[in-house]
């Protein structure tokens, strides 16, 4: 797959050696031609110094036969620009643009542009961690339209001891997985949910606080 990735600093570089580390075609397109020397001697990728906002430096970058370009500058309007400039004008297929304010990520998505915020990643995470324990993993699936999320159930669980049959879950939720003992089990509606049973819930984004009470008792 060639990526091409535009922006500045260490984040960069992080990057760019994860895709390559996977065997991915890596084209940087950076401004500051200190970090285009660094990363020259760095990395075994493409670097080409220069504003990923005008559609020539694209070009020369090969966007035409791109994968997949990921905008992350520090300027909102930029990364916006380059994702339409690649997905209309070289017809990539997938963009994702960096959005610093984290009310812009929404301004993306209506625009055609899948955007993501570091602000709202992390502090999503905190507050996960911070007020339910028993949450031990979130991830967000089709660009953030499904969650996937393993539950502990405890012995305070309002469903320990009760089969899944009985408990009553919105539509567009399910238990898909529960993992007793170390053990998975593909459940069916005689199963019941025991303490210390971890369970994964399929959900949508908008149901997804209501299925965390009914299973335990507290609010995501």
């Amino acid at each position: 797959m060639k990526v091409l990735i535009i922006g500045n600093g260490k984040t960069i570089y992080f990057l760019s050696r994860k895709f390559i580390s996977q065997g991915h075609n890596v084209v940087i397109i950076n401004r500051d031609k200190e970090e285009c020397i660094q990363l020259a001697r760095q990395l075994k990728a493409r670097i080409i110094c220069g504003d990923g906002s005008d559609s020539e430096i694209l070009k020369d970058a090969g966007a035409m036969g791109a994968d997949a370009v990921l905008a992350i500058t520090p300027d909102d309007q930029d990364n916006l620009v380059i994702c339409q400039l690649a997905s209309i004008k070289f017809g990539v297929s997938r963009t994702i643009a960096l959005a610093n304010d984290p009310d812009n990520a929404e301004v993306f998505e209506k625009l055609g542009i899948t955007g993501f915020s570091i602000t709202q990643i992390v502090g999503s995470l905190i507050e996960q961690r911070a007020s339910l324990e028993q949450i031990t993993n979130l991830l967000p699936v089709g660009e953030g339209r499904v969650n996937v999320t393993e539950v502990i159930i405890n012995d305070d669980s309002p469903v320990a001891g009760r089969a899944l049959k009985d408990i009553r879950l919105p539509e567009n939720s399910l238990v898909a997985v529960i993992i007793r003992n170390d053990m998975p089990i593909v459940p069916n509606g005689s199963n019941d949910l025991k303490p210390d049973d971890r369970i994964i819930i399929i959900t949508l984004p908008e149901n997804h606080g209501t299925v965390i009470k009914i299973l335990t008792g507290e609010r995501s």
